[in-house]
């Protein structure tokens, strides 16, 4: 069963020195895009009803109403689909936001990273600290009932102190979500080519992530590695199909989907999506390659997994499955017990590139 859609949109008015996504600031090819994604999502999409619909991007709220009516005219949505937009604080009208509130869109993530100008140059946003505080107020005044932010921790020149003042600015905004990011420099960004000064260290940075979690815990509940909601109803449906391995489908350049043993990914080259938009690599995952997948993104949620679950799922025993991996990082404790099953500890949480991934075995 199929339970959510995302939709890339590539198009940004800037692209950001540390973004790796697949985006550009080509507008002229928006409307060929536009054409190209239809053509796909008619093509793939069977009229499932969906949970959850999530565009993402690049900067989606750059296209227009009219594209917008005709994306979400293909779909079988119903009252209770998350239809979350990605969104920069200095890109919002009120009377669009008005207007996408009225075609179904009821969640929005919005780019705030800092709300240190010094940093947000450095970092290539090319918005401010006082557009933040606009954004928020002209989206509270169309209602929009669940709002989240990103944050970004292990910035350039960014001390503990900038970044708790950060995290308690954001809290003040009294918005019901929040996801932390840390710096990655990955290749293809501004960054790679250009390393930036004064980079926090890993143990800044670790401190900087247990700080937050000291101080998001009093009103958020901390749901997964990166990610914090105000109540049980603010988490992210999407995000969570993707902890919980669950099926879905990606439309548009450089996407991806799961659909019950298959993984495939879009193209990430323009002039080939636009000459096929249809085309699709697709890879087939054994039961262990699944197993594997199960467990690496189970142990992302803090509830950590369900062995019942699991089990019934793959018709295994996965304690012993993993008893090697499992007996190690209990001793460790990066691992503890729970009463359905096992999760990371706080310790491990901090280490969790190198736990988890001991559990990829092929």
């Amino acid at each position: 069963m199929i339970k959510g859609i995302y939709i890339h949109i590539p198009f940004c008015k800037k692209k950001c020195n540390y973004c790796a996504f697949c985006s550009f600031e080509q507008f002229k090819y928006k409307e060929q895009y536009v054409k190209s994604l239809l053509n796909e999502i008619k093509h793939f999409y069977k009229k499932e009803q969906v949970k959850t619909l999530y565009f993402g991007g690049g900067t989606p709220y750059l296209l227009n109403v009219n594209d917008f009516e005709k994306i979400l005219s293909c779909f079988n949505l119903s009252n209770d689909t998350e239809t979350t937009l990605e969104l920069n604080p200095n890109d919002i009208n009120q009377e669009k936001l008005k207007t996408l509130k009225s075609l179904g869109f009821n969640r929005l993530s919005i780019g705030v990273q800092s709300f240190c100008n010094e940093t947000l140059k450095i970092i290539g946003r090319n918005h401010s600290k006082k557009d933040i505080y606009t954004a928020i107020e002209k989206i509270k005044n169309c209602n929009y009932k669940n709002i989240s932010i990103d944050l970004m921790y292990g910035l350039p020149n960014q001390t503990i102190e900038a970044f708790e003042a950060d995290l308690k600015k954001a809290l003040a905004l009294d918005i019901e979500h929040i996801s932390l990011y840390g710096l990655k420099i990955e290749q293809g960004t501004y960054f790679y080519k250009n390393p930036p000064k004064n980079l926090p260290n890993l143990d800044l940075q670790a401190k900087m992530y247990e700080n937050a979690l000291t101080l998001l815990k009093e009103k958020f509940i901390h749901y997964e590695f990166s990610n914090f909601a105000k109540k049980q109803e603010f988490i992210s449906s999407h995000n969570c199909l993707y902890w919980n391995n669950e099926n879905y489908y990606g439309f548009g350049l450089s996407a991806a989907g799961y659909i019950d043993n298959k993984r495939y990914n879009n193209t990430c080259n323009l002039k080939k999506y636009f000459n096929n938009p249809l085309e699709k690599n697709y890879t087939i995952l054994t039961k262990e390659q699944m197993i594997e997948e199960e467990v690496f993104l189970g142990l992302r949620l803090i509830k950590g997994l369900d062995f019942s679950k699991i089990n019934k799922k793959f018709n295994i025993d996965i304690e012993q499955y993993y008893k090697k991996e499992f007996d190690k990082f209990l001793s460790l404790n990066l691992l503890k017990k729970t009463k359905k099953g096992i999760q990371l500890t706080k310790k491990g949480v901090l280490v969790s590139n190198e736990v988890l991934c001991e559990f990829i075995k092929i």
